[in-house]
Formats: C-alpha cells, sequence, structure tokens
C-alpha cells in the first residue's frame, strides 16, 4: 500500500502540487480529483463555503486513505482537504491516484473520495446569495 500524502491544511491546494510525488516511472496512468467551490447548490446562489473540522479528521482522512490502498495495492495515493474560509473557484479536496493502468486508477480515486466524504469528520458552512445560510455535514 502506497499512501504518500495526507492532510487537512488551511492554505490552498492543488493536484498539480500533489502529482509530483505520487507519479513515478512506474506509473501508466494518473487520475486526479478537485473539488471546487461552486456559486450554487439545490438551485441558491452561494458566495462563500467556511470548513472546519473534527480533531480527529485528519486521522480519519490517512485512515480512508489506507482503506483505499489496501483495497488496491497497485496505486499510489495523495489526499488533501482545505479547511477555513473559501471562495467560488477555491479547490476544497485534492487527490491525485497513479496506478500501472488506469482502471486501477480511476477506480481507487473514485473510492478514495466518496471514502472522504462517508468518514471525514468535516462540515461546511454555506453562504448564500439571499443572505441566508446552513451548515452541510460530511457525514450524513
Amino acid at each position: 500500500m502506497s499512501v504518500i500524502r495526507t492532510g487537512i491544511v488551511e492554505t490552498p491546494i492543488s493536484t498539480d502540487e500533489l502529482a509530483p510525488e505520487v507519479v513515478t516511472a512506474a506509473s501508466g496512468a494518473s487520475v486526479t480529483f478537485s473539488g471546487i467551490i461552486r456559486d450554487h447548490d439545490s438551485g441558491r446562489g452561494v458566495e462563500r463555503l467556511v470548513y472546519e473540522s473534527h480533531p480527529l479528521a485528519d486521522q480519519q482522512l490517512a485512515e480512508a486513505a489506507a482503506a483505499v490502498a489496501r483495497a488496491h495495492p497497485e496505486v499510489r495515493i495523495s489526499v488533501v482537504h482545505r479547511v477555513g474560509e473559501l471562495r467560488i473557484g477555491d479547490v476544497a479536496l485534492a487527490a491525485v491516484v497513479a496506478s500501472a493502468h488506469r482502471r486501477e486508477a480511476f477506480a481507487a480515486c473514485a473510492e478514495l473520495i466518496d471514502e472522504v466524504k462517508d468518514k471525514v469528520a468535516i462540515w461546511k458552512h454555506q453562504y448564500f446569495s439571499d443572505g441566508d445560510d446552513e451548515w452541510v455535514g460530511a457525514l450524513e
């Protein structure tokens, strides 16, 4: 299993930062995922988000990545989630999965994102353009 990096950070993130440490000469495929802050949710305009994490979120993120790596031992993984105030267009979640073959890389990346959404205690506070706001839990 090869989990290269995981983390909960307060600074900007990108898959471009993660890829050089994940992709090797043995990699035939690299799949990236950028969870980008969009300007709408359920038909409502979104102005900004604030992400907060539980103190165990960093450990939970590492465990989620490790579970995917165990299920796909041929992949290399890095995944980072940003917390704090984010604006439209900012990246909240960045992941890179590399493998010798594309099918493994695609499958592992999809599973990784699902695991992060299902198992990591991160919540977002959405601020809407109509002045309303709401909390949304990653653990539903």
